[in-house]
């Protein structure tokens, strides 16, 4: 997992849709599907790939899969947006 694979993921309305969906609570695949007018198989390619990047993770319980957002990721990535932004240089008089 590294910054490629997860802008590439969140490139895609879909995954960034998945991922808001997530913010607040998991949800099984079958769940996901529902929100969408895909086929099943499509939206485990896009869950397939948030969990390639890192974005999410899954665990099982009976006989479901239930999806979740991997915050570490989201932070790692925000502490390396911050860096260009807020400091500006000082003009000294």
């Amino acid at each position: 997992m590294g910054f490629p694979e997860t802008f590439k993921a969140l490139s895609d309305p879909v995954r960034r849709e998945i991922l808001e969906m997530l913010k607040d609570t998991k949800m099984s695949a079958g769940e996901i599907s529902e929100k969408f007018d895909m086929t099943p198989a499509t939206i485990s390619y896009h869950l397939s790939q948030l969990k390639k990047a890192g974005l999410i993770f899954e665990t099982k319980y009976k006989n479901f899969i239930y999806y979740e957002i991997q915050v570490s990721v989201f932070e790692e990535v925000m502490l390396w947006i911050s860096q260009f932004g807020g400091k500006k240089d000082e003009k000294e008089d």
